[in-house]
């Protein structure tokens, strides 16, 4: 079991909020080391945003609380009736993920009703002592880029996804060994889409920042739709390549050319990140392409209807061949208007 980024910084932010809290004298630390946790995100952008959803929903979470402690008094229907209230506030808003500290903050500053306004106010600002821990630990500790970590969850799908392409046809691998690294695979490709939804959050500040931006987002997005049209090919050729009749016919070219294909996947990778020559040429012929189309042609010949299934099999690659000269070309735009 590895222990990520951020399970580590949200350990770091809890203590820093504890050592503030007894620096600043509160009488216990228990709230800001609340707010710590509900603070930490997986970006600073999210982290930036996350404070500024917190600080007015709460501000207006305490503005309701001791509005209702003045008129209500304390008791545990006003709790239960100002906390219902707090949400329909946070959803109108569309801060929902702020509720929760902002009910922690409601319900400390009105149990706090015995102590008078100032032991309110100070519970409010253990709430914006943890809030604050957990920003400046995001940002000085290991700060998040999603970027780089995009860049490597790619290279870890496409890993995946090359070994299982590559012994689909052969069908080498044993049958739950393959089961459990398509799964593997499955679960990459969700948290690269996670990855990305955090990748195009990130603002940047300088026209020209942004505008490069918004050319990597293009190729982020070229990269996942080629990892997914892989995926695609994967989940076809299970389905249909062993159905069909006379497979094994055809199981030297169909295995040779996903070859090709994963190959120019890796070579495409590697491109994008400057490790090949300016001149190689990593496409593969669509010669070999326009042959096989033409000889599944002939085969479909005969009536026999699940000869379709190999059909199926070889627009799937065809689809992803298509898909990764698309992420070449935008690559090679990108990387033309970079320099």
């Amino acid at each position: 079991m590895t222990i990520g980024a951020r399970v580590l910084k949200t350990g770091m932010a809890v203590a820093l909020a504890i050592y503030i809290s007894g620096l600043l004298g509160f009488p216990s630390p228990l709230i800001a080391a609340v707010a710590s946790i509900f603070t930490i995100q997986p970006s600073i952008y999210r982290s930036w945003q996350q404070i500024s959803d917190q600080l007015q929903t709460n501000v207006l979470g305490a503005i309701v609380a001791l509005a209702a402690l003045r008129l209500f008094g304390h008791t545990p229907i006003a709790v239960g009736l100002v906390c219902i209230l707090v949400i329909l506030i946070s959803i109108k808003l569309k801060m929902e993920s702020t509720i929760g500290l902002t009910l922690v903050t409601v319900v400390a500053i009105m149990e706090a009703h015995d102590a008078g306004y100032d032991a309110a106010i100070s519970r409010f600002l253990m709430v914006l002592t943890g809030m604050g821990a957990a920003f400046l630990v995001n940002v000085a500790i290991f700060p998040p880029r999603p970027r780089k970590q995009f860049s490597q969850q790619v290279h870890q799908a496409f890993d995946q996804l090359s070994l299982l392409l590559r012994t689909a046809i052969s069908n080498e691998m044993k049958e739950q060994v393959f089961n459990a690294e398509k799964e593997r695979l499955h679960s990459t490709l969700r948290k690269l889409d996670e990855r990305f939804s955090v990748f195009e959050e990130e603002r940047a500040i300088r026209a020209v920042s942004k505008a490069a931006r918004a050319r990597q987002l293009l190729v982020s997005k070229g990269m996942i739709k080629a990892l997914q049209k892989g995926c695609d090919l994967l989940e076809i050729v299970e389905e249909h390549y062993f159905a069909a009749p006379g497979a094994g016919e055809w199981a030297h070219q169909f295995d040779r050319h996903i070859e090709e294909l994963t190959k120019y996947h890796e070579h495409i990778l590697l491109k994008s990140e400057g490790k090949m020559k300016a001149n190689a040429h990593i496409e593969p012929e669509e010669e070999r392409e326009a042959k096989l189309a033409a000889q599944l042609t002939v085969y479909l010949g005969e009536a026999d209807e699940d000869r379709k299934r190999l059909v199926f099999v070889a627009s799937a690659m065809f689809e992803y061949a298509y898909h990764l000269r698309r992420l070449e070309k935008l690559i090679d735009q990108v990387q033309q208007r970079d320099s």
